[in-house]
């Protein structure tokens, strides 16, 4: 039998290595994320049970049958907190993202322009801010009326403020570079000068913030509906579970399963973000 020989020549292939910024708490959170995110796609699709049906007898503990119990109607704890990921995962996207658009665009216009225009923008902002961001989201709510999309509503008031102080700072530091000052001498418009000169380089601190914000979104509208300004029941939003958990204190498992859906989604996009903050940002190591 030939034995098998190696060429001396060809170099030994090096084991494979992950990444330097794929760290254990980045990989760790894009996992989490990706789940969830998965779940709120397709859990309609495959779902064991219906979220709204009763399907078992009430306020039953954990069993085979029903991995995390029943709730006071006789509801699967489980399939309804997998749904809740289809009504949260959303809202706090949306909420973001409309956050993102009207603070950049705030912060952007006022750090380029500057002088009065900056002072009066910057002022409302400062007052929006001087609130706390739970009172403020509290009585914007109650304002409008229980429901998620008024409870988005109330977030994108308390968010927005933040990105346009976020962006302003950023403008304000880009402007002021050489490259920027070569273009004005050059004769570069007005608008080309802050859409292609600036704000490109501005992105990567509101990127950080709001990957890390996605989950501060889900924590807030589910503090809102569970004190009845968000999720109208018998939608399976988690804040709305968390608190038919509290009214039946002593069945735990009601609230455990939406419980351990928000922590493990605030704790991925955190891990997420300061993954994204040492990638984007090496200087903040």
């Amino acid at each position: 039998m030939r034995s098998a020989t190696v060429d001396p020549a060809t170099p030994a292939r090096a084991p494979w290595r992950p990444p330097a910024w794929l760290t254990v708490p980045m990989a760790l959170g894009m996992t989490v994320v990706t789940f969830w995110v998965v779940v709120a796609l397709t859990v309609d699709w495959w779902s064991l049970h219906e979220p709204l049906a009763m399907v078992g007898r009430r306020l039953r503990p954990p069993s085979p049958e029903h991995w995390l119990g029943t709730d006071a109607l006789g509801r699967d704890v489980l399939s309804r907190t997998l749904h809740g990921a289809a009504h949260s995962m959303p809202v706090a996207v949306s909420v973001v993202l409309v956050a993102v658009t009207i603070g950049s665009a705030v912060g952007a216009v006022a750090g380029y322009l500057g002088g009065w225009i900056d002072n009066v923008m910057m002022r409302l902002v400062d007052v929006t801010l001087s609130f706390p961001p739970v009172l403020l989201a509290m009585a914007v709510a109650a304002t409008l009326g229980p429901g998620l999309e008024n409870a988005a509503v109330a977030l994108v008031a308390v968010w927005w403020p933040v990105y346009a102080r976020l962006m302003r700072a950023q403008v304000i530091a880009v402007k002021n570079q050489d490259h920027v000052t070569a273009a004005i001498a050059s004769g570069v418009g007005r608008v080309r000068l802050l859409t292609v000169y600036i704000l490109p380089l501005s992105w990567t601190p509101t990127l950080i913030n709001a990957t890390m914000d996605f989950g501060q979104v889900v924590l807030l509208a589910a503090s809102l509906s569970f004190i009845g300004l968000g999720a109208l029941p018998p939608t399976p939003e988690w804040g709305a579970m968390i608190s038919d958990g509290a009214v039946h204190f002593y069945s735990w498992w009601i609230a455990l399963g939406p419980g351990m859906a928000i922590l493990t989604v605030v704790l991925g996009f955190n891990f997420l973000g300061d993954g994204l903050r040492d990638l984007l940002d090496p200087r903040s190591g």
